[in-house]
């Protein structure tokens, strides 16, 4: 597909909400993601999210390894079973914490690596943790761009109102805390036997801390989030059954 012809992007609100509680797990590091969908006629409409466990932490940048994009490309062939429609591979997305949304150079460059293997790649920023300049209050600000001639061209974005979150975006979501304890699982094992008995102490009093962190921040909002879903979802099918009663009561009458 050439990329005159990517019209829009289309995010499910699911994979939206997915996107951001990832982005906000963690404001001193970037995170990242690929997107899955499928595109018709120009629209990119992205309906799935694969979260990406980060082989390196950095403030300022992140990267997907190709044995990533593979696992990915595997599971948008998953889903196209699945849901018995094509799915593939249309995106990136990544957090900006603490920064503008706009795109750096960095972030161009590496968008541009990925058009050359599909011309309708896309890629998706969150900036988040910023503060209004004005208000002081805490903002979160989205971006949708690619790269051409080695500037970044936004491509219009619109949030698709899903009335539920997915099977498939609700098993992502679990998965988030699930991938981050692993990244500091693997990063304490990397320092793990260190011959001074002190870094040993303040490596393992660090992974506690981080380990404390996403029970906190992370899995703790979750559980409550899924429980008040439950909670609605029970006074709808109260409701509901109310009504089918009273239709029933009616066609009686």
């Amino acid at each position: 597909m050439s990329s005159l012809t990517l019209q829009k992007v289309q995010l499910h609100a699911d994979v939206y909400m997915v996107c951001l509680h990832h982005a906000l797990s963690t404001e001193h590091f970037e995170v990242m993601g690929l997107l899955i969908g499928n595109c018709v006629k120009g629209i990119a409409n992205i309906s799935a999210v694969m979260i990406l466990y980060r082989l390196d932490k950095q403030k300022d940048r992140v990267e997907i390894s190709p044995e990533q994009l593979l696992k990915a490309a595997a599971e948008a062939d998953r889903l196209t079973i699945e849901l018995k429609h094509p799915m593939r591979v249309l995106g990136w997305y990544h957090s900006h914490p603490h920064i503008t949304v706009f795109p750096s150079h960095v972030d161009i460059g590496t968008q541009a690596t990925y058009q050359t293997m599909d011309s309708g790649f896309v890629g998706l920023i969150f900036s988040v943790f910023s503060e209004a300049k004005d208000s002081k209050e805490q903002e979160i600000s989205l971006i949708c761009f690619q790269s051409h001639d080695g500037i970044s061209v936004e491509v219009p974005l619109e949030i698709v109102c899903t009335p539920e979150l997915s099977d498939i975006c609700l098993k992502t979501m679990t998965d988030i805390p699930k991938i981050l304890v692993q990244e500091e699982e693997d990063t304490a094992e990397a320092c793990r036997d260190h011959p001074d008995i002190f870094a040993t102490i303040h490596n393992n009093a660090v992974k506690t801390r981080a380990l404390l962190h996403i029970t906190d921040i992370i899995t703790r909002p979750l559980v409550l989030t899924f429980e008040t879903r439950i909670a609605l979802n029970k006074l709808r099918a109260a409701h509901l059954r109310k009504q089918m009663l009273e239709l029933q009561q009616l066609c009686k009458g």
